[in-house]
């Protein structure tokens, strides 16, 4: 009959400063147990014996206390070179060296349960360790006091213990992915006694001729089987069906995802809650709504996610799928809660199964899994993507909220140019930490919020509000980049319990634009066509096949050596942008023909070879202005002017019309003609012009400078103008429309 080892370990103190992981490893409570026994070097044979048997057993599950860092402060202690000194310990002071330390914090009353399970024991070696975990009496560092107490039960009696423990519980996992903790296995033991030895051996004297020398020897590391632990969570699938005709798919609008959501989880819980009423509390923290849980219970939450239908262009967006995702810590079995959503109805009552509304549809569990693989959670092998769009809006916090725009003083309370890019700045702070807070630890390259749907058949982000908890403010649809690439699914967001926060990856992503910063002595402002025409000459050597010919994405020449001049923009813009006073070149940009040109369009191949192209830039020859070292490419941050999306842009650099004036025009009026014909030919809305300057150069070339100012905000950049492609008619959003053309 199996049984249990059931080790219970509490601190004297609510702080752990031991480094590692949480909770604190079975490898480092084994080390723990040997050094409470041990006395100096010797250990009891019976408690060698002991400890060798419980090295030979399978990982333990952990439950724990919910944990959080507490305030990193610096130590400042002597190291292990006292020789470094003459030896003289008066001067100890001499060697000291800091020590960051950052403790974890939780609640000293829940212990720690660390849950061995054996088969056969017939020299009662679990009873030998029950004496052994008495003479526990620190776990981490020094300062860690503990005491523990090991009780042998039955393997249905420590589950219960496991399951009513509260706090989070940590099982080991044969798959690879979780986290990583160091388990005692065959030889552990053995090592720690040779390291034990080794390390009073450390120096030796080496005597060379006449000269003597103390050598130093690193002792040997103790021997640990590395053991995944938290395995992913479950994942459950059901289609929503019609009642009579379980055949046919009954789907939910998309914007009443919410609402949805409720009602899943609402009945299910109910449903759960008639069948085990012994269970009712175990039930709300699963089910229950996260205003009401500890941070504890969070953890044990599942996570229901209806699935909106996309991946094809025709695909119209409501839900027919619902996901249900059970963490692996969930105190209810995966069973219980499969039971809990398979056949129900969201129509019937509860208790007696009587179906009240028979317009509502039914979850029937389902093993397609193509419309999860859409959403980076497919079956069939694991999928990772970089860059993911939000299919549902993220609900941001308060401090993320765009300002009300009362609708009778629309006039009078229209945002700026300069007032839009700082709230969607703070929201992409936001999303930054509600990444975090979803557990999503992936390093996020850029962040673009929007209110418009990122998908042909989704909704504008406040729609979503109907009916809910959130303010339609705070609804933002966001695009995440990541510096690696994740699999799904990914949901933040205060709604991400609720359905909202839903992101896709998008399969098909290229960069739009690469930005490069430059590093070390950045050239001065009054350099920038010698720059941009060497950063020119350093894409093309990067593009150049082994034939020697350049892509026209590049070159801007079709394959006979002919200028590309059919109007179509299809090679690269680049464009500069300067430090804060603009006396020094500090970013290179390198865009794409689409992005700058709203009527270009690429191949799929003419954008990998884009991306591919741009990842090997690293430096550009500059001839008199040396070699610049460049740090990229990255995408546009949030607060990059030329890329915002604004109402009003004013120019940065001159722009030169695309055609010259006849004999005796007028300048101004010719100039405002020819650049609003450019931006209507470039595919952006109506502009309204105003010339802020113009000149003319001594053989009549003219250059001029404009503000112009949309009726829509439209997203950057604006590279106007015949030099456009090397810098030229480069416009920023302006911080404020008030002095924009009426």
């Amino acid at each position: 009959m199996p049984h249990a080892l059931l080790l219970t370990l509490r601190f004297h103190d609510r702080r752990y400063h031991g480094t590692g992981n949480w909770p604190p490893s079975p490898a480092r409570l084994f080390q723990a147990l040997a050094a409470g026994v041990a006395r100096g070097a010797a250990l009891k044979p019976s408690d060698v014996e002991a400890l060798k048997w419980l090295e030979s057993l399978d990982p333990p599950a952990i439950a724990a206390p919910t944990m959080r860092d507490g305030q990193r402060y610096q130590n400042f202690v002597p190291n292990n070179d006292l020789d470094a000194v003459g030896g003289d310990p008066g001067r100890i002071g001499e060697i000291r060296v800091d020590k960051l330390i950052r403790p974890r914090l939780f609640d000293a009353e829940i212990p720690l349960l660390y849950c061995w399970r054996f088969e056969n024991d017939p020299d009662g070696q679990a009873h030998m360790l029950v004496e052994i975990a008495e003479r526990l009496y620190q776990l981490g560092r020094g300062v860690d006091m503990a005491w523990a107490q090991a009780k042998v039960l039955n393997i249905e009696e420590a589950e219960r213990r496991l399951e009513e423990h509260g706090g989070t519980l940590h099982r080991p996992t044969e798959r690879n992915s979780g986290v990583l903790q160091a388990c005692p296995g065959p030889g552990s033991l053995k090592s720690l006694i040779e390291r034990y030895k080794a390390m009073g051996k450390r120096f030796h004297r080496e005597v060379k001729g006449k000269k003597t020398q103390y050598a130093f020897t690193q002792p040997p590391k103790p021997r640990f089987r590395q053991i995944a632990y938290d395995s992913p969570p479950a994942l459950l699938l059901y289609d929503l069906r019609h009642l009579a005709r379980t055949s046919e798919f009954q789907p939910w609008p998309l914007t009443g995802i919410v609402r949805l959501t409720e009602t899943v989880r609402d009945r299910a819980a109910a449903r759960l809650a008639a069948a085990l009423p012994g269970k009712a509390a175990c039930i709300k923290r699963v089910f229950g709504r996260a205003r009401d849980l500890t941070e504890a219970d969070k953890a044990q939450r599942i996570r229901i996610a209806p699935l909106p239908s996309i991946g094809h262009p025709n695909a119209e967006s409501s839900i027919r799928r619902v996901l249900v995702e059970i963490p692996p810590n969930c105190s209810l079995p995966v069973d219980d809660l499969k039971w809990a959503f398979s056949g129900l109805h969201l129509g019937s009552d509860p208790e007696t199964g009587e179906i009240r509304d028979d317009s509502l549809p039914m979850l029937i569990e389902t093993d397609d899994w193509r419309m999860p693989d859409h959403y980076g959670v497919g079956r069939n092998g694991k999928q990772t993507f970089h860059l993911w769009r939000s299919v549902t809006p993220a609900a941001l916090p308060e401090r993320a909220a765009r300002r009300r725009i009362d609708p009778a003083r629309r006039n009078e309370t229209a945002k700026g140019a300069r007032e839009r890019l700082e709230e969607e700045t703070r929201a992409a702070g936001a999303v930054r930490q509600a990444l975090r807070h979803a557990g999503i630890e992936t390093a996020v390259a850029a962040v673009r919020v929007q209110r418009e749907p990122f998908h042909a058949r989704g909704a504008r982000a406040e729609e979503f509000a109907r009916d809910t908890r959130f303010s339609r403010h705070r609804l933002w649809h966001v695009e995440v980049a990541f510096t690696e690439p994740r699999d799904g699914p990914v949901i933040i967001g205060d709604g991400r319990y609720l359905g909202l926060g839903l992101m896709a990856p998008e399969k098909q992503a290229f960069r739009e634009a690469a930005v490069f910063a430059i590093e070390g002595d950045a050239p001065p402002a009054a350099a920038r066509a010698d720059i941009l025409t060497a950063l020119r000459r350093a894409l093309m050597a990067l593009d150049r096949d082994e034939n020697g010919a350049v892509s026209p994405l590049f070159s801007g020449h079709e394959a006979n050596g002919a200028p590309a001049g059919n109007g179509a923009h299809r090679h690269i813009f680049l464009a500069t942008g300067a430090n804060r006073d603009g006396s020094r070149l500090a970013r290179l940009y390198v865009v794409r023909p689409d992005t700058a040109d709203r009527k270009s369009r690429l191949s799929n191949d003419e954008k990998a070879r884009f991306e591919r192209v741009t990842k090997k830039l690293e430096t550009v020859r500059a001839g008199r202005h040396g070699v610049l070292r460049l740090r990229g490419p990255a995408a546009p941050g949030p607060d990059d002017r030329l890329f915002a999306r604004s109402r009003v842009w004013t120019s940065l650099t001159d722009f030169s019309p695309t055609r010259h004036p006849r004999n005796g025009a007028d300048a101004r009026a010719f100039l405002e003609r020819n650049i609003h014909a450019e931006v209507l030919r470039r595919g952006y809305p109506e502009p309204k012009v105003e010339l802020l300057s113009h000149h003319t150069g001594p053989r009549g070339g003219i250059r001029a400078r404009f503000c112009l100012a949309f009726s829509i905000a439209v997203q950057g950049p604006l590279l106007l103008g015949r030099d456009s492609h090397m810098g030229g008619g480069l416009f920023a959003a302006t911080d404020d429309d008030r002095h924009a053309p009426r």
